[in-house]
């Protein structure tokens, strides 16, 4: 969102716009300088959001809202209902996965199903993202937009050469995420143990299953190759010096992650989650990839398997491809540029104001959710 904002400051003479954070939330990444921001203190709560939302939306009155993840989504929808405001979301996850199971995934799955086929337009990440919404939640295909995630190469690149908070002897793969289940970073230590490969594994990111992750390397005798060094403000030096980049998730959204590896020119072995990786890596359906598949820029594997995870990392560690497959990555991350990117949301952007009843002049009223996680949590 922040990527899109800082993009975006060409549109400022057509459209008045403003951002509503609806937590207190540490500040992660920066914002314009030119752009209004209305920061909400609603902790988590979804009807706080909706209300605050709600109150918002008739006093500002805008033509289009649109809103990130899944608690803001709900509470744009049902802040601007019965206005002439065209609402327009954008799902950051799989849905289905991301809820989960159990009494009170059922009441979110359930709420989702309800309020998202009455936004204007959704936006999903991913194709996979956009297929869940369809099959499962009761969204039109025909009102989903499919728009990845952007990828700011210049940044990287300049942050890619800085001097890395990490001092790491000898090679290393990297991954990153928060420590939760969902990740699976114990199946990638596994695979890792199971490899037999040299060097080293970061793991960046911090999370609830640190202990248990910290304990499964001891158990597993790499106290000294397994590195948990929390959240590192620059990641992307950590990147670049990097072999390759690990993403062995059961689920995502779209996993930024793995494209960032790429800009940074590394091969990938990734999980063949839902959703992202095979469209990324393969440009396929996940329900299409069977086995271990190899394309130019890493290998996809089958989720939760770490002696399949632990055959392609040994294949793409190979010294002799390296060069290419860094090329290759590089190449393919540039297929999310910011500006393809943030041109495709004006595009919709734009649309929806066409067919906007409200006779005021256009203006985008922006919102988001600063942070990254569950609904409601």
């Amino acid at each position: 969102m922040t990527t899109l904002l800082c993009a975006s400051d060409h549109w400022r003479d057509r459209y008045d716009i403003s951002l509503a954070l609806l937590d207190r939330e540490p500040v992660a990444y920066a914002t314009p300088d030119w752009l209004e921001t209305i920061q909400f203190d609603c902790r988590g709560s979804l009807w706080s959001s909706i209300l605050a939302l709600r109150s918002l939306v008739a006093r500002l009155r805008p033509d289009v809202t649109l809103s990130f993840l899944t608690r803001a989504n709900v509470a744009n929808i049902l802040a601007t209902l019965a206005r002439n405001t065209a609402c327009l979301i954008s799902e950051r996850v799989n849905s289905s996965a991301h809820l989960g199971e159990g009494i009170r995934a059922f009441s979110g799955k359930a709420l989702v199903r309800t309020t998202y086929p009455r936004a204007r337009h959704v936006i999903a990440v991913s194709n996979g993202v956009a297929e869940d919404l369809a099959h499962n939640f009761s969204v039109r295909s025909g009102n989903i937009s499919v728009i990845s995630n952007p990828v700011d190469h210049e940044l990287i690149t300049a942050m890619g050469s800085e001097q890395p908070a990490l001092c790491i002897k000898g090679e290393y793969i990297v991954a990153a995420g928060r420590l939760v289940p969902n990740k699976n970073f114990n199946m990638l230590i596994d695979a890792f143990a199971t490899s037999g490969l040299p060097g080293s594994l970061v793991i960046l990111g911090e999370g609830p299953m640190r202990q248990t992750l910290e304990a499964q390397v001891r158990q597993l005798g790499l106290t000294g190759r397994v590195y948990l060094p929390g959240f590192i403000d620059n990641p992307f030096a950590v990147l670049k010096h990097a072999s390759l980049f690990a993403l062995p998730s059961n689920a995502e959204g779209f996993p930024n992650g793995l494209v960032e590896a790429l800009a940074c020119g590394l091969p990938v072995v990734a999980a063949n989650c839902a959703s992202g990786p095979a469209e990324i890596l393969l440009n396929r359906r996940r329900e299409t990839v069977h086995g271990i598949v190899h394309g130019p820029a890493g290998a996809v594997v089958p989720t939760n398997n770490p002696s399949a995870f632990a055959a392609a990392l040994c294949t793409i560690y190979d010294p002799v491809l390296r060069d290419a497959r860094s090329a290759a990555a590089i190449e393919l991350s540039r297929k999310f540029s910011v500006e393809r990117t943030t041109d495709r949301y004006w595009e919709i952007i734009d649309n929806a104001t066409a067919h906007s009843s409200q006779p005021a002049r256009p203006a985008v009223q922006r919102r988001s959710l600063q942070q990254t996680g569950g609904f409601p949590e």
